[in-house]
């Protein structure tokens, strides 16, 4: 049986595919990246409309074919049921899903005004009016979940929900967006995650190609 592969793109600018790959940790999944050029237009869609429909990140394995992240992330809950990517309470599990399927089809106006680059650090940044309610609404998730399972992972031990906020947490530490306790603490926690701390000395080390993400927009 052929090794699992999942494409992905830029590991400094493209969100999506920092959440396939953190998933795929998450599950155990021994697989192998396979990079598309950052020049393909499918590829630039991704990274500059910041679209979650294109076919990157996308998952091989044992003859299927998985794409679009949350969609990855119930194909590996079923496929590796013992690894944790849901909550055993059923209550949990339901608000695991729910604020995974509101990072994956809203706060166009964060993803556009914050796009992710882990490698850019930005001491002052003005944050369009815009995007404020996304940036709030992400406080009011990660409020919630820490205050309700206790944190240190928004559902206590690392969920899909975190494999799907975690390029938040670069973007609000890209553009020195303010957090109160214990969102910051939330983040420090992401940042120090083993996978995390693979994939971002990797982005650090990857060369910068796409010269447009480097226009704040």
């Amino acid at each position: 049986m052929a090794r699992a592969a999942l494409t992905i793109s830029s590991k400094n600018y493209s969100s999506w595919s920092l959440r396939g790959w953190l998933l795929c940790k998450m599950a155990g999944l021994d697989f192998e990246e396979q990079r598309v050029d950052v020049d393909d237009p499918e590829t630039r869609q991704e990274l500059l409309l910041l679209s979650p429909s294109v076919r990157v990140p996308r998952l091989s394995h044992e003859g299927v074919e998985v794409w679009d992240t949350l969609a990855i992330a119930e194909y590996l809950n079923e496929t590796f049921p013992d690894a944790g990517l849901l909550p055993i309470d059923r209550a949990a599990r339901a608000h695991c899903r729910a604020v995974s399927g509101e990072i994956h089809s809203g706060f166009y106006n964060l993803r556009s005004a914050l796009p992710m680059n882990i490698k850019a650090e930005h001491k002052r940044f003005k944050i369009f009016s815009g995007a404020r309610p996304d940036v709030q609404r992400i406080k009011e998730i990660w409020t919630d979940c820490l205050g309700t399972y206790g944190g240190p992972f928004l559902f206590g031990e690392p969920t899909i929900a975190d494999a799907m906020y975690a390029p938040v947490c670069t973007r609000f530490r890209t553009y020195a967006v303010e957090l109160e306790e214990p969102l910051q603490a939330y983040c420090e926690t992401i940042f120090a995650w083993e996978p995390m701390v693979e994939w971002i000395t990797d982005a650090r080390e990857e060369p910068d190609e796409v010269i447009e993400l480097e226009v704040e927009f």
